[in-house]
């Protein structure tokens, strides 16, 4: 997979050093042109997830390609200021494309489609300020996604054993890895269902995701995981069109239906679907090329009800764009990358708490190696929280700025407990009576609302605001 995006990467290089003029957004900023320092981190590419760390900054991991580097795991913060954290060395792992998830335990997470102790990828922990943990050997090849912890406590991600099977895989808190294949003793034919995007933990508790390739044809698939039962199911299957082959991840609306893309169907090009957890999928937009061509990216919905995206080709200049797309199909082209700031996107946009659009591209910038970019929409603060559903008397942990003062915390109109850590972070308890829906954070400079819905897993138990501690 990792080399059939740099042979489409190649041959359509011409084409992007030959497009000339771009017309700029003014909301667009390039932060940091990647491989200014001469080395790592360069050409950020799929899946690259951006986690929003606790101190407010962004942090990420890229493979190096364009320098020959075995990857780097990096932080920015929000004005561009970069910091390399780690720089990977073959024996804990290369080729760092997956990106990082924060988890509870305030460590990121990440994978490797290399290297490590058998040269076959890795899972690792990292803290902070760099120190990484191996978790798992072994892994298996395109671990190109990180993993993420699911509300039985365990992680769960994709990746391909190396048995060329399995599809979905989960590691115990404890180290114990078991990959469960979606297709056993079928025919592949074009390649193991494997994909580059994270897993998503939907509202109900499933775990959905999408595959590049499907069981016995190479459209895809997007499935389904109960994680009570372990056994992934295929909840709709791309040979039924319109578009095949979805790349990166799907996310849950508001309106509770799951949205993603392929980079390829309709005109050739790519989509933008809708499908709903019975697994009913419509189809939102058709790319054509001069509004955007390959949608490697995820989505993700701001706070103004809006989807946003990026393509990695396509556009006024064959560099990609960034759209905005409405749940009811409606389309904007918001800005035409070009290489002079940036081009090739193929990372998922993340919302960062002070309302801006953050991302980075695989090429491009006065460097080459890519940039990393910010988009305001104009949008203002609100707050994020994990994980996202607990029973009452769980600890929420909060991220967002302008903590410092806060006065009050409430879960859906119910008070609640709470301490502040920083400026940028505050952990909360659950009350007795909440329930589920939208979280406020009442701050100096007004009240913060978040831009999900907080799942109350359990109602009844007693507030335990007496009990109430905190472990920094």
């Amino acid at each position: 997979m990792r080399q059939h995006w740099l042979l489409v990467m190649a041959s359509v290089a011409f084409l992007l050093a030959a497009a000339a003029g771009n017309a700029h957004a003014q909301t667009y900023t390039v932060l940091y042109n990647f491989g200014s320092n001469g080395g790592g981190p360069n050409s950020p590419t799929d899946s690259g997830i951006i986690a929003q760390g606790r101190d407010g900054n962004l942090y990420s991991t890229a493979p190096d390609t364009w320098s020959g580097g075995l990857g780097t795991a990096f932080k920015i913060t929000p004005a561009g200021v970069l910091t390399v954290l780690h720089s990977f060395n073959g024996t804990d792992g290369q080729g760092t494309q997956s990106g990082l998830t924060l988890d509870i335990d305030g460590n990121y997470y990440g994978t490797t489609v290399s290297g490590g102790l058998y040269s076959s990828g890795t899972i690792f922990k990292m803290t902070a300020k760099g120190d990484i943990t191996t978790l798992y050997n072994n892994f298996g090849a395109w671990g190109t996604a990180p993993p993420i912890r699911a509300i039985d406590g365990n992680f769960y991600g994709r990746t391909v054993t190396g048995d060329s099977m399995g599809t979905v895989y989960r590691l115990t808190p404890s180290g114990e890895f078991r990959a469960i294949t979606l297709c056993p003793g079928s025919s592949y034919g074009y390649g193991p269902p494997h994909g580059n995007g994270p897993l998503l933990q939907a509202a109900n508790g499933y775990l959905y995701g999408t595959t590049f390739w499907g069981c016995k044809t190479d459209h895809g698939l997007i499935i389904s995981n109960p994680i009570s039962h372990g056994k992934p199911s295929v909840l709709y299957d791309f040979a039924n069109g319109p578009g095949i082959h979805p790349v990166g991840p799907l996310i849950q609306g508001s309106d509770g239906n799951f949205y993603g893309a392929t980079i390829q169907g309709g005109y050739g090009y790519g989509d933008i679907f809708t499908i709903t957890p019975n697994g009913v999928l419509t189809e939102l937009y058709e790319f054509s090329a001069s509004d955007g061509e390959l949608p490697a990216a995820g989505l993700v919905q701001a706070t103004d009800g809006n989807l946003y995206g990026t393509t990695w080709a396509g556009g006024a200049t064959g560099g990609g764009v960034l759209f905005r797309i409405a749940p009811d199909g409606t389309f904007t082209v918001l800005h035409n990358f070009d290489c002079t700031t940036g081009c090739q996107p193929m990372v998922t946009l993340l919302q960062h708490t002070n309302g801006k659009l953050y991302g980075d591209t695989a090429s491009g910038g006065s460097v080459g190696g890519g940039t990393f970019f910010s988009f305001d929409l104009g949008l203002g603060p609100f707050v994020t929280f994990l994980p996202a559903a607990g029973e009452v008397g769980s600890t929420v942990q909060f991220l967002g700025q302008g903590f410092t003062g806060t006065t009050a915390v409430s879960f859906n109109g119910t008070a609640a407990p709470f301490k502040v850590i920083s400026d940028t972070f505050l952990k909360a308890i659950v009350p007795g009576g909440a329930v589920t829906g939208f979280v406020t954070v009442t701050t100096p400079q007004g009240t913060l609302t978040s831009n999900k819905q907080f799942q109350v897993r359990t109602q009844g138990a007693e507030d335990s605001a007496a009990d109430f501690t905190v472990t920094e």
